[in-house]
């Protein structure tokens, strides 16, 4: 018998309760009773999983390592039973518990757990529902956790995407409020010369005219003409030739263009005209720059709509599979780039839609998606393909990285396994995807060999 231990211990254990005294007093005779001081650890991460666990007075707290820091996991009261239980499959402890103020627990070896069942078939079952409710709230947990994750991505790489137009109208906003400032000197300068209205209408349409299209210079090219009109300005006495010449060529400006738009100016006048002309075209590009870069925003914005599904109510509705594929693409293109992965994608035309919910089938894409960027080392491809195959719509996401390895390819779908260090992956981005693709009627395949992995999503058309 566990010392100084009675039935009478046990009262505060739900599980246990309305048991025959027999059934009691087999588990008083075959178990054991243990006290921990506070803050002693209970078990510990690598230890065999070997022990029933019931807590009959304080509490554990058991934490986890991520990212090489213990975060706490969850916590076991007085009355709770925690360990191994019958018919787990659970080999090793994962966490590290410690105990909260003194602590007495019971223990029994899953040894005895055949022996159990033959004196208590009702104790079993019941520890086999508590195992069940305690999985479930795992996985709902690491499911959390995951979508989390996944979630934390995207919003860095969206960060990093609406960083970049917004500093760009930071900038532009901060060089248009100098040049707007000094375009009333730079008028004055001009006017003072009394010029011929004809040469000025010259001149303020050559400020209006839009750019020249054609082809970007080349290097050599450009240097060039940059070179012809720095000899120009100093022909026409510019003090600071420098200062304006980049804002000339950027406008696509040559020399013969200029020399037309100043003849009718007189000599004095030149100079104040050609720096009035260079700060007009400098703030109609950065107005222009402005524009795109708020048209970015913008677009990200409808990005993140049509991924998140924000604008739709979450039913089962026809769906554009081409349009979910390409806003997660977009989604995580931060990502893509930051390893140079080149994307191809490879869609049949005219593909009928799918009936799903827009919202859970984008979090499939992503997973997949995503698996597929961590696997491949910079500037690997990824290749999205779309087919239709009878009654079905398939989805390929195929990516040339190293591939899954024989052995655990038969496992990559099972909830909860990983091949990512620990607190870097829950093991349940398949899980989910496939979950997620079998609600919606389809089937989820892979493949994998070197060179060439590939997961294709059956749907339903």
């Amino acid at each position: 018998m566990a010392a100084d231990l009675t039935s009478a211990d046990f009262s505060v254990v739900p599980t246990l309760e309305g048991l025959p005294a027999s059934v009691l007093d087999w588990l008083l005779a075959h178990g054991e009773r243990r006290e921990f001081a506070p803050n002693e650890t209970v078990v510990e991460p690598g230890m065999p999983a070997e022990l029933m666990l019931v807590l009959l007075q304080g509490s554990l707290q058991f934490y986890v390592a991520r990212n090489g820091q213990p975060e706490p996991a969850f916590r076991l009261d007085t009355g709770q039973i925690s360990g191994v239980l019958p018919y787990s499959r659970m080999q090793t402890i994962k966490a590290r518990g410690v105990a909260v103020g003194q602590v007495v627990v019971y223990t029994l070896h899953r040894d005895l757990f055949p022996e159990l069942e033959q004196v208590s078939p009702e104790l079993v079952q019941r520890l086999v529902a508590l195992m069940s409710d305690r999985a479930r709230l795992e996985a709902r947990g690491q499911e959390r956790d995951d979508k989390l994750r996944a979630l934390g991505k995207l919003s860095a790489g969206l960060a990093h995407e609406l960083n970049n137009p917004a500093a760009a109208i930071v900038r532009a906003a901060e060089a248009l409020n100098q040049h707007l400032r000094a375009s009333p000197t730079l008028m004055r300068d001009l006017l003072q010369h009394c010029p011929d209205p004809a040469a000025l209408d010259r001149l303020t349409a050559l400020a209006l005219a839009p750019a020249a299209d054609g082809p970007p210079l080349s290097g050599l090219a450009r240097a060039d003409r940059e070179d012809e009109l720095l000899s120009w300005l100093e022909d026409e006495q510019v003090p600071d030739p420098y200062a304006l010449v980049e804002g000339l060529l950027n406008a696509g400006l040559t020399a013969t263009q200029l020399t037309d738009a100043v003849s009718g100016l007189p000599t004095a006048a030149r100079p104040a005209a050609l720096a009035w002309l260079e700060a007009k075209l400098a703030s109609l590009r950065l107005v222009h720059d402005v524009q795109e870069a708020g048209g970015r925003i913008s677009t990200l914005v409808h990005n993140v709509k049509t991924y998140s599904h924000m604008d739709r109510a979450a039913d089962f509705a026809p769906l554009d599979v081409h349009a979910g594929l390409n806003s997660t693409v977009n989604m995580l293109g931060f990502a893509l780039r930051e390893k140079n992965i080149r994307l191809v994608r490879d869609y049949a035309p005219g593909l009928p839609p799918v009936r799903g919910q827009v919202s859970s089938l984008n979090q499939v894409w992503t997973n997949l998606l995503d698996n597929a960027i961590c696997a491949l080392p910079p500037g690997g491809e990824i290749a999205l393909r779309t087919l239709l195959e009878g009654d079905f719509v398939r989805v390929f996401v195929i990516d040339n990285g190293p591939g899954i390895p024989a052995e655990i390819l038969p496992r990559v779908l099972e909830p909860f396994f990983t091949t990512k260090p620990a607190g870097e992956g829950s093991g349940l981005g398949l899980d989910i995807a496939l979950r997620t693709v079998e609600s919606h009627g389809g089937k989820l395949e892979v493949r994998s060999e070197p060179g060439h992995t590939e997961f294709c999503v059956w749907l339903p058309a």
